[in-house]
């Protein structure tokens, strides 16, 4: 697959390979300010404006037509530009309008996606290593199913570090026709190649072509602990894994170079694979390089509240003209293919902080 076009911007907010986003056309009122979710007044001892966003609005719905349009416009640049969305499984379906109690698939949104890699399906929910709840893992099967059946290919990472807990986890995705990865951390602290198993599962000498062929996946989130980029690109390129996932920026907000990627797109036997970008969308984190030094919580107005578990993560509303610029403002970077973080933002506007679930 040939180095594809995509925008600086895009660049610049992560290496371009996870999760991505007809702005609507509310404009938010001068002088309002956010605090934790919610607009305030000047006046604390009013009570709280509505907000811009009026009864019709519908923030899954929104989140759809973002992830619609980043894949229109990605694709519009390489027709067969890889996109997974992370979490946000719920998104797959749509409520009957004539019978609320049935859900259909959302056809038109799955086919602007090529996978969903779904977090903590198995293990790794509310606390590292420990088994999710069956409701939740049922669920979240029953749309893994509507997912498979739409042709997208589904991945999930689970938490934990004993190998006992790690073998239970990939042997629940491989009986599902999943493909798992288990991570022995979670977030940012993901920065290593994980020491158990050795060999990816389902390890392979097939060059991948297509997210469809992959058996096996690696997920990096941070690696500044590999030391330069060559020497990240040169330890990630000495295994077999099918794919990779990885930021585009490498320490200090230094971009991956052309010459790492194309290290990172072979396996150690010398067949291709699928190079992926991380980037969230449903969150405007401090230490990405298009953040400036005089944003903060409200201001601009559309950065909401901090992400629970991380001051410098803060929940954007993504709808908005200004985010979605940011994320596919022009055409200048080179990426694969990206998994769309933060897709799950949407909880936040429906519910709270009280909907948002974490993996710790």
């Amino acid at each position: 697959m040939a180095i594809a076009a995509l925008p600086r911007a895009l660049a610049a907010a992560a290496f371009a390979a996870v999760f991505l986003f007809s702005a609507l056309a509310t404009a938010q009122t001068e002088g309002q300010v956010r605090s934790q979710g919610r607009v305030i007044t000047p006046d604390e001892n009013q009570a709280p404006i509505v907000g811009p966003i009026g009864p019709l609005f519908e923030p899954r719905e929104e989140m759809r037509k973002f992830i619609q349009n980043i894949s229109t416009f990605a694709r519009r640049y390489r027709r067969n530009f890889t996109i997974v969305t992370q979490n946000g499984l719920a998104l797959l379906t749509k409520s009957d309008s004539g019978d609320e109690t049935q859900a259909l698939p959302a056809r038109t949104y799955m086919r602007s996606i090529d996978g969903v890699l779904q977090e903590a399906l198995f293990y790794g929910l509310p606390e590292m290593g420990k088994p999710t709840t069956k409701d939740r893992r049922d669920a979240l099967l029953k749309l893994a199913g509507v997912a498979k059946k739409g042709g997208l290919k589904v991945l999930v990472m689970d938490y934990a570090k004993t190998p006992k807990t790690i073998d239970a986890a990939y042997r629940a995705s491989r009986a599902r026709g999943l493909v798992g990865f288990v991570a022995p951390a979670v977030g940012l602290e993901i920065n290593a190649v994980p020491r158990y198993p050795r060999y990816p599962a389902g390890a392979n000498s097939t060059s991948i072509i297509s997210l469809k062929s992959i058996k096996n996946f690696l997920y990096i989130r941070d690696s500044s602990a590999f030391g330069r980029q060559d020497e990240f690109a040169l330890k990630l390129h000495d295994n077999n894994f099918d794919a990779v996932v990885v930021d585009i920026f490498h320490r200090s907000g230094e971009p991956l170079t052309r010459r790492a990627v194309e290290t990172l797109k072979f396996k150690k036997l010398g067949a291709r694979r699928l190079v992926l970008a991380y980037l969230n969308i449903g969150a405007a984190e401090s230490h990405r390089s298009y953040w400036k030094a005089h944003w903060r919580e409200g201001s601009p107005l559309w950065i909401s509240a901090p992400y629970p578990g991380d001051a410098d993560k803060y929940f954007v509303e993504y709808w908005r003209p200004q985010w979605r610029q940011i994320i596919t403002g022009n055409t200048d970077s080179y990426v694969y293919g990206i998994v769309l973080d933060g897709v799950e933002a949407y909880r936040y506007f429906e519910g709270g902080m009280e909907a948002v679930e974490v993996v710790r």
